[in-house]
C-alpha cells in the first residue's frame, strides 16, 4: 500500500499561549462566581450532614453532573489525551468498557446497600459487614489515595499552567489550592457539589472547540485516520485490532487483560468504591435520587471521550516525535499544545478557564472525600468520640487544609510519569481493586466472616504493590507499557484478596445473620424498601430503564470502531 503524502501541517514544538486581558478577565470572572458559591452554600451548612453529604437533600440531576464532573478532572482529561496520543482509539476502552458497565452496576447493585444502610462514606460500609480493623485498614487506605490522586491533580494544573502561562509551579499550586479550600471550607460538600455542576459546562466550552478545530486542521476525520494509519499502523485506529493473545499493540494488553483487569477489575474497583464518586450520590435526595445519580452521569461519559480523545489523535497525528526521547514535547502535552496553536483569544481564556476548572473538579472532589472519611472516620471513630456535633464541622474544616497542604507535598510524585494517567491507574489498582474484591465477596457470600474483611484487604494491596514494583518494574515480568501493567496488578490483587477472604471465612466464624440485613444480597433493610417519591416513578425515570440504556448505546458505540 502506498504512504499517503500531506501537505505540511504539523505544528510547532515550543508550549506558550498567547494570552491576553480578554483570556485573564475570563478566568477572573470564573474565580469569582466560584467563590460566590462556596459563600451562598455556606447559609445551608447547620449540621455535620450538611457539611458532610448535603444534608442528603439534593436532586438527582444535580449529583449525577457532579458525579460526572468530578471523574472529568484536569488529569482525566490531560491523561486521556496522552493515551490516545501514546495508544491511540483504545482510549474507548477507558469509558465504554472500563466505566459505563461498573456505573450502571453501582446504580442498579450497590447504591440501595450504601444508602439504605445511612452511612456516611464507602470505610464506614466495611465497618458494618465487617469490624473495625477492617474499617480502620480500608479508611487509611482511601485518605491515603485521596490526598494521592488530589496531588496529581495539583502537578497536572502547575505544569499545564507554568508551560502556557508563564507562571511558576508554585504560583499555580498555591492560587487554585487556595480556591478549592475557600469554597470548600466554606460551604462543604454542597458547594463542592453546585461548583462541580458549573465546571462540567465550563469543561465543554472548551473541549468542543478544540476537538472541532484538531480535526479541522487535520482534514476531517478520514483525514485523520489516514494520516495516523499511515504514521503508526492499522491498529492504532480500531478498539480491537491486534488484542489477540500473543499480538503485539500500542499498548501492551490483550483482550483478556482489557476486559477482566480493566473492564472489570479496575472499572468495578473505581467506580464502585471510589468515595470521591459514591459521596455525590449519597448526598441525593432519596434512594431513587442516588440510584440514578451513577446512571445520569453514565450518559455524558459515554460520549466525553470523543472530546478527549480526538486532541490526542490530533497531536498524535500532527505533531512529530510528540513523547519519544528526541522531543520536548511529553503525551501529557496533548491539549495544552493544541489550545496554543488553535485557540483565539477568548476562546483561548474559556479552554484555560475549562482546565482550571477540570483541576479545580477533581481535587476538589477528593479534599472533600478526605475531609469525610478522616473526620467521620478515623477522628469521630477512633481519636475524639462523643463531641457534640459542631465539632466535628469545626474540625472537617480544619482537615479540609491540612488536606490541601498534603497534597502539595505529593504532586510531585506524579513527576516520574510522562503518561499520568499511567499513574492514576497504578493508584487504583493498589487501593480501589483490593477494597472493591473486600466489598464484593462480602455483599454476595454470606458466609464471609468479620476477620476476612481486613486480611482480603491488606493482601490484595501488597499483592498488587509486589506485582508492580517487584516483578514489573525490576523485569522479572514482561509486560511492555504502565497500563498493561496496571492490569495485571488489578488482577493478581483482587485474585489475591478474594483467596484470602476465602482461607480467613473456612477458619473464623461468621457474622450473625441478624447482623447482616441490609449489608449482603438477598437481605433488606428499612431504608432499602422507601416507597418512590412522587414523580420518581415515572417510566423515564425507571433505575433499570436508565442503566440497561447506557449499556446498549456504550455498546453500540463500538461498531465504528470495531470494522
Amino acid at each position: 500500500m502506498q504512504t499517503p503524502t500531506y501537505a505540511r501541517t504539523e505544528l510547532a514544538t515550543e508550549l506558550r499561549l498567547p494570552t491576553n486581558g480578554l483570556d485573564y478577565t475570563i478566568l477572573a470572572i470564573y474565580f469569582v462566581v466560584v467563590l460566590g458559591i462556596g459563600f451562598a452554600a455556606r447559609r445551608s451548612v447547620r449540621t455535620s450532614l450538611d457539611f458532610f453529604l448535603s444534608g442528603r437533600s439534593l436532586p438527582a440531576w444535580i449529583t449525577g453532573l457532579a458525579f460526572v464532573s468530578a471523574n472529568l478532572a484536569a488529569t482525566e482529561i490531560l491523561g486521556m489525551a496522552a493515551n490516545s496520543a501514546q495508544y491511540g482509539a483504545y482510549t474507548v476502552h477507558w469509558y465504554w468498557i472500563g466505566a459505563i458497565p461498573a456505573m450502571v452496576f453501582l446504580g442498579l447493585v450497590m447504591m440501595p446497600f450504601y444508602y439504605g444502610s445511612k452511612v456516611r462514606s464507602v470505610p464506614e460500609m466495611l465497618l458494618l459487614r465487617f469490624d473495625r480493623a477492617a474499617h480502620l485498614l480500608s479508611s487509611i487506605l482511601f485518605a491515603l489515595a485521596a490526598i494521592l490522586i488530589a496531588g496529581v491533580n495539583l502537578y497536572a494544573l502547575a505544569i499545564v499552567v507554568e508551560a502556557l502561562l508563564g507562571w511558576p509551579q508554585w504560583v499555580a499550586i498555591v492560587v487554585a489550592g487556595f480556591f478549592v479550600l475557600a469554597y470548600i471550607t466554606l460551604g462543604g460538600l454542597s458547594s463542592a457539589i453546585y461548583n462541580e455542576v458549573l465546571q462540567f459546562f465550563v469543561i465543554l466550552a472548551a473541549l468542543i472547540p478544540l476537538s472541532v478545530l484538531g480535526l479541522r486542521k487535520a482534514g476531517g476525520w478520514g483525514g485523520l485516520t489516514d494520516r495516523l494509519t499511515a504514521r503508526h499502523g492499522d491498529d492504532f485506529v480500531t478498539a480491537w485490532g491486534g488484542t489477540g493473545i500473543g499480538s503485539a499493540n500500542p499498548l501492551g494488553a490483550n483482550w483478556l487483560t482489557i476486559v477482566l483487569g480493566l473492564g472489570f477489575v479496575l472499572s468495578f474497583g473505581y467506580w464502585t468504591t471510589n468515595f470521591a464518586e459514591v459521596q455525590r450520590a449519597l448526598s441525593a435526595k432519596n434512594l431513587s435520587a442516588a440510584r440514578r445519580t451513577p446512571l445520569i452521569a453514565a450518559y455524558p461519559k459515554i460520549f466525553i471521550v470523543f472530546l478527549v480523545m480526538i486532541p490526542g489523535l490530533v497531536a498524535a497525528a500532527l505533531v512529530p516525535g510528540i513523547g519519544t526521547a528526541g522531543s520536548d514535547l511529553q503525551y501529557n502535552d496533548a491539549i495544552p499544545y493544541l489550545m496554543q496553536e488553535l485557540l483565539p483569544n477568548g476562546v483561548l481564556g474559556i479552554a484555560v478557564t475549562g482546565l482550571l476548572a477540570a483541576f479545580m473538579a477533581g481535587m476538589a472532589a477528593n479534599v472533600s472525600s478526605f475531609n469525610t472519611v478522616f473526620t467521620t472516620d478515623i477522628w469521630a471513630k477512633y481519636v475524639v468520640r462523643g463531641r457534640e456535633d459542631a465539632y466535628y464541622v469545626r474540625f472537617g474544616r480544619l482537615i479540609t487544609a491540612v488536606g490541601v497542604l498534603a497534597s502539595i507535598g505529593t504532586a510531585f510524585l506524579a513527576s516520574s510519569f510522562s503518561n499520568i494517567m499511567s499513574y492514576l491507574q497504578t493508584l487504583f489498582s493498589f487501593f480501589n481493586v483490593p477494597m472493591f474484591v473486600v466489598f464484593i465477596v462480602g455483599m454476595f457470600w454470606r458466609r464471609a466472616s468479620a476477620r476476612s474483611g481486613f486480611w482480603g484487604l491488606l493482601a490484595g494491596t501488597v499483592t498488587a504493590m509486589v506485582n508492580y514494583f517487584v516483578l514489573y518494574k525490576r523485569d522479572i515480568v514482561a509486560v511492555p507499557t504502565d497500563q498493561g501493567a496496571n492490569f495485571v496488578s488489578a488482577i493478581a490483587g483482587f485474585v489475591a484478596g478474594a483467596v484470602v477472604m476465602v482461607i480467613v471465612s473456612l477458619f473464623t466464624a461468621p457474622k450473625p445473620e441478624r447482623d447482616l440485613q441490609g449489608l449482603v444480597h438477598g437481605t433488606t433493610s428499612p431504608g432499602m424498601s422507601e416507597p418512590p417519591a412522587a414523580g420518581d416513578d415515572a417510566w423515564y425515570r425507571s433505575p433499570a430503564l436508565l442503566g440497561w440504556g447506557a449499556v446498549i448505546l456504550a455498546a453500540a458505540c463500538y461498531l465504528p470502531f470495531s470494522i
